[in-house]
């Protein structure tokens, strides 16, 4: 017989105590009413108020019923209105907090707004408000506390939902022209029930004593019916003369209570030492390869690119005027300081900048098709299955309360109208396209039972279920060690071999970039300023790609000098400076680098250049050096 393995986190006594407070409730409330009943509402006229004894321990009531069995009966009353309670306050609050993901801006703003106010009025006072409409009694009482608990639970709600909706795999959901309400049952909703389970658990216990106030000022539990509140409010008359009776009820709150806020802790500490349970499928050779039809030669056209997003006093363009070209099977590295605008491209090329910011282009041309002429569920169909994005942090871009395997497969079903089964099976043949061991039981994991490698390898491969045409890939190895890079960067050379997917790889390191790259963009400001092959970055002939090129320490670097470096920083792109960006940092800047913008022009080594006055192809520049 197998044993129970009891976490370590939960093997301590203040969890024993935990579990012997709720059993002792839990039996007392199913077994009180059956074994004390008839005892509790037994009359001793020849004890009235009577103080404790050997026959009352805690003493009678008014009218010579003993208060310890009264006690005991009225905990199955006073915990089923307390979970009751919470139960309506979470789901009602569950929803309201949720509406404003699902609804439009406006609409959304308006709930948050009265979510707002809601929250800073008093509960208590709410719900006695609400008592005098729902009217006294059980009903009135618990009524009342659920809409007063409505607004914490909502706002809980709202606060983790607004931080899941900002999360990679929601954006790739969204990409892939997911519903919102899907969106909402499958990857934010399982989010965060944690905190909501856990924070229910605690107030289980704020319950129970809302409940019994209201019960105590009269407008909850009324006669014949008791619950502690009751008790209390017919105890406390009598505190000097006969106190026991109003111990006996106030003890049992007090303790209840004291259980429901060890049990949340509890749960959080449950919650955060879970493990995924898994069983393995029969492991099966997977079907032949999908064949990927071989793009047209020019897989993306964007021309005149623009990022718009809202500044003080006056909105500002991170992204300026781009135009950006990808061939089928090429390799393009988009490199540049952090703040040049790269990533920032790479999520408007894909679609994913969302409100308020604006993105407006020209030419934006995907496959051959031009995305500004489709309506959007076509825009949508298209994009979610030709293009593949793969982010920095394949944590977030991962769902982490869904397997791998049915993350994967969800792609196909959607978008390919795949069964569940056959999708299942393409996706374990994605895991094991990007060399992932065992994939048939790897994708019955969660994504915290990956390596930060084997993430990245899984969100690639969750970019191949559609067969896309483009691949962005935004700072795919930053997180990663040396080893882990080079098999990353080592996989995406090789899916665009075999796929013929155009790549665009966005980083800042250049030295990253010229492993696998065809070609290299250069960007500084929300600008291209220079694009050449990547044989020809050591021949760069703008001062800024010249510098970036030179601050990479190789084997021949004189380490006993500092490294080399570039003064200054970039400008912020609401304070870009008149004529060459540039120019502030570079000594080879004039007074009419000061004043207009240099366009891109053809240069000698096979690329273009946004420069007036550039370094010839060969020579050789002084190299600044750190301090």
């Amino acid at each position: 017989m197998a044993r129970i393995r009891i976490p370590a986190r939960i093997r301590n006594p203040l969890a024993y105590v935990t579990f012997v407070l709720l059993a002792v409730l839990v039996l007392t409330a199913i077994l009180g009413p059956l074994f004390l009943h008839d005892r509790a509402e037994a009359f001793d006229v020849a004890a009235l108020q009577a103080g404790a004894s050997a026959a009352h321990p805690f003493g009678t009531d008014a009218l010579g019923r003993d208060v310890l069995a009264r006690t005991v009966v009225a905990t199955r009353l006073s915990l089923w209105l307390a979970l009751i309670t919470v139960t309506i306050g979470v789901v009602c609050g569950a929803i309201v907090g949720s509406v404003p993901v699902v609804l439009g801006r406006r609409a959304g703003r308006l709930v948050v707004a009265a979510l707002n106010l809601m929250v800073a009025f008093p509960g208590l006072l709410l719900a006695l408000f609400l008592a005098m409409i729902f009217g006294v009694g059980a009903r009135g009482a618990v009524l009342s506390m659920a809409v007063a608990f409505v607004p914490s639970f909502a706002r809980l709600t709202h606060t983790t939902a607004s931080g899941i909706a900002n999360a990679d795999y929601v954006s790739a959901a969204r990409l892939l022209g997911t519903p919102r309400r899907v969106i909402l049952r499958r990857h934010i909703l399982p989010n965060i029930a944690e905190p909501l389970i856990v924070n229910a658990t605690s107030q289980v216990g704020a319950a129970l004593l809302s409940i019994s106030a209201l019960s105590y000022l009269g407008f909850g539990v009324q006669p014949p019916s008791y619950d502690w509140g009751r008790m209390l409010a017919d105890g406390l008359p009598f505190i000097y003369t006969n106190p026991a009776a109003a111990l006996a009820p106030t003890l049992a709150i007090v303790l209840a209570g004291l259980a429901f806020v060890l049990a949340g802790e509890l749960l959080t500490q449950l919650l955060g030492d879970r493990r995924a349970h898994y069983t393995v499928p029969t492991a099966t050779e997977a079907t032949s390869t999908t064949e990927v039809d071989v793009p047209e030669a020019q897989v993306l056209n964007v021309r005149g690119l623009r990022v718009t997003v809202p500044g003080d006093p006056v909105p500002f363009s991170p992204v300026l005027d781009l135009d950006l070209t990808l061939r089928a099977g090429e390799i393009v590295g988009v490199v540049g300081e952090s703040g040049s605008g790269k990533s920032l491209t790479a999520t408007a090329v894909g679609h994913l900048v969302g409100y308020p910011n604006l993105v407006t282009c020209d030419t934006h041309r995907l496959a051959g098709v031009e995305l500004g002429t489709l309506d959007r569920s076509a825009r949508e169909r298209l994009l979610g299955t030709s293009v593949a994005m793969v982010f920095q942090d394949p944590m977030s871009a991962l769902n982490p309360t869904v397997k791998v395997g049915r993350q994967l497969s969800e792609i196909s079903e959607v978008h390919q109208g795949m069964s569940r089964r056959a999708a299942l099976e393409r996706a374990v043949d994605r895991l094991r396209a990007v060399r992932i061991t065992q994939p048939e039981v790897r994708a019955g994991q969660y994504p915290l039972e990956f390596s930060g490698g084997m993430r990245q390898r899984a969100a690639i491969a969750m970019g191949l279920m559609a067969d896309p045409v483009l691949i962005i890939a935004d700072e795919p190895t930053t997180a990663l060690d040396v080893t882990v890079q080079q098999e990353v960067l080592a996989l995406l050379r090789r899916v665009a071999e075999e796929t013929g997917a155009a790549v665009m790889l966005i980083s800042h390191d250049i030295a990253v970039v010229s492993e696998i790259a065809n070609r290299v963009l250069v960007m500084y400001a929300g600008r291209i300023v220079e694009e050449l092959p990547v044989e020809q970055l050591s021949s760069a002939t703008h001062p800024y790609t010249r510098a970036l090129v030179t601050s990479i320490p190789d084997m021949t670097t004189d380490r006993s000098v500092p490294l080399a470096t570039i003064p200054g920083r970039p400008p912020h792109p609401a304070a870009r400076p008149a004529g060459c960006a540039f120019a502030p940092r570079c000594d080879r800047a004039g007074s009419g680098c000061r004043e207009d913008e240099p366009e891109l022009e053809a240069a000698g080594h096979g690329g273009r250049v946004a420069c007036f006055h550039p370094i010839a192809v060969g020579a050789t520049i002084p190299v600044r050096r750190g301090a």
